[in-house]
């Protein structure tokens, strides 16, 4: 697995210093809103879990299941709720935490069925964020970023490609001989 990993791109230590800051940083913003952290599955999961564990104050947790992809490495466009919040959300302080803001379909189309159930506030924070990436019209901004990356395929920490290099500890970029089969 890990010989599929052409370079290192954010090696553990790096994350989790960072991971600590941005939950840092949630924490001064939400210790008295009892906030609901709301993750869109699957590659959040680690990311979630962290700043979650390192978040400071009383908190709610739920979770959506979006799809775009139907396997491989493009996005269809199309989304797909697999699974939606348990928790009303109505007049509740919102975090959505994400793995990585990439073309901006997911992240635009999650904020606005989540904007649309009523919430006090509603603020993103994704852990990476390619730029590069985001499609023509994407206009959303995340309130706190990690790492702003290259356009590059990357795995690890919660990101697979084929369901794959999920546990891995470390943001990796993926050989493309891997998946230009």
């Amino acid at each position: 697995m890990r010989n599929d990993i052409e370079e290192i791109l954010i090696p553990t230590e790096e994350l989790q210093a960072k991971v600590k800051a941005l939950a840092a940083q949630l924490t001064e913003d939400y210790a008295d809103k009892d906030p609901i952290f709301v993750g869109v599955l699957k590659g959040v999961v680690m990311f979630y879990s962290d700043i979650v564990r390192n978040f400071d104050a009383p908190c709610e947790m739920d979770f959506m299941w979006i799809s775009s992809y139907a396997g491989g490495t493009t996005t269809t466009g199309q989304m797909n709720v697999l699974r939606d919040l348990t928790r009303d959300i109505s007049g509740r302080h919102v975090v959505i935490l994400e793995d990585i803001y990439d073309t901006g379909n997911s992240l635009d189309f999650t904020y606005k069925h989540l904007l649309a159930k009523g919430p006090a506030s509603l603020r993103i924070c994704t852990l990476l964020d390619k730029p590069a990436r985001r499609r023509a019209g994407i206009t959303l901004q995340p309130d706190y970023t990690g790492f702003v990356i290259p356009n590059r395929f990357v795995v690890g920490y919660g990101m697979d490609y084929e369901e794959h290099y999920r546990n891995l500890p470390y943001i990796g970029v993926l050989k493309p001989a891997v998946y230009e089969k």
